[in-house]
């Protein structure tokens, strides 16, 4: 009996093979339309784009300081489960002090709110209180409604939610865009219009970067509307979270840290600089506080960006875009 030559049946399979792929990719080939190839072209990229910052939590849960609380808000009086636990969170189901007699419907959505007091800061050069500083809590969604109260599920929760607090119709909020092809432009001119400070941060932090909630002292009463953009900047030189008294170490030392034994030479960076040479000699000597104040004008120090989700009457909340280093409260921002 005779058995085909191995080789040979490779040989022929592989022929096989590759002359089906040739046809299909010139068939695909064949196939692509202009159209799909302009798809394909990095110049066909859209520049903008939604931006990552907008994640869900941050941008509904974004908090604010509201001018004058509305009165006769409904708030949450009870729970299915309040025997066993004393904070609500997602999944659980809650009980509202409004019903059919209070205009309360089925399938009504409400976010969950705790004012937490009066907000005064000394960042800000408006006078007296910038607001009521509140929380946003969650949502919730009216399942079951009696005549006068009504049953909610709570559908997202961002802190744990307590007897007392308080709902109010779910804000519409522009979804933050960021130029994702363009960098942040950190030499650009002031662009003279309105501006303010960040004077507070969510969830009280103090240093913030790329994606978190900020609340700057710009408002509806400057004109600041959703979607603008504000650029984060501090003066030159300014902004240190830790501060030393002295700007240089020994700054007119003549030895400066030359070793006693070893005389490694007492020009250090630390050591004196001499200016003005006369003959070979030199008048005076100089240090950083004196170079800093006779320099001409300098750019200032440009850290982020933000865009303004919500406005109320004396202040905003925005998210933080994009950045070129830590931002702080008590930073500078512009409206561009």
């Amino acid at each position: 009996m005779r058995f085909p030559n191995p080789s040979r049946a490779c040989l022929r399979l592989a022929a096989v093979a590759a002359s089906l792929c040739a046809s299909g990719l010139a068939g695909a080939a064949h196939a692509q339309t202009p159209a799909d190839r302009r798809a394909e072209s990095p110049a066909a990229v859209t520049s903008i784009q939604p931006a990552a910052p907008s994640r869900e939590t941050e941008m509904l849960c974004s908090g604010f300081i509201e001018h004058r609380p509305p009165a006769g808000r409904l708030e949450i009086v009870g729970a299915e489960q309040e025997q066993e636990q004393h904070v609500f969170a997602e999944g659980d189901y809650v009980y509202i002090n409004g019903g059919a007699q209070a205009g309360v419907r089925a399938g009504q959505e409400f976010s969950v709110i705790r004012p937490r007091g009066r907000f005064k800061t000394r960042f800000s050069r408006k006078g007296g209180s910038l607001g009521m500083y509140t929380q946003e809590l969650g949502r919730l969604r009216v399942v079951n409604v009696k005549q006068n109260a009504s049953v909610a599920l709570v559908t997202l929760s961002c802190d744990n939610m307590l007897l007392g607090d308080l709902l109010r119709a779910v804000p519409a909020r522009p979804s933050a865009v960021v130029h994702a092809e363009l960098p942040l432009e950190r030499f650009s001119e002031p662009s003279g219009k309105q501006q303010g400070r960040i004077v507070l941060a969510r969830d009280g932090r103090e240093v913030v970067s790329k994606d978190e909630v900020v609340y700057v002292d710009l408002g509806a009463e400057d004109n600041v509307k959703p979607g603008d953009r504000l650029t984060i900047y501090r003066p030159l030189g300014t902004g240190d979270i830790s501060r030393f008294r002295d700007k240089e170490v020994n700054p007119g030392g003549s030895r400066s840290y030359e070793g006693p034994i070893f005389r490694g030479g007492k020009h250090s960076s630390n050591a004196q600089r001499v200016k003005d040479p006369v003959d070979g000699h030199y008048k005076s000597i100089t240090n950083t506080p004196a170079i800093v104040s006779r320099r001409p004008s300098l750019p200032r120090k440009i850290v982020g960006e933000v865009v303004v989700i919500s406005v109320e009457q004396r202040t905003a909340a925005a998210v933080i875009t994009r950045q070129a280093q830590e931002i702080h409260t008590g930073d500078f921002v512009e409206v561009q």
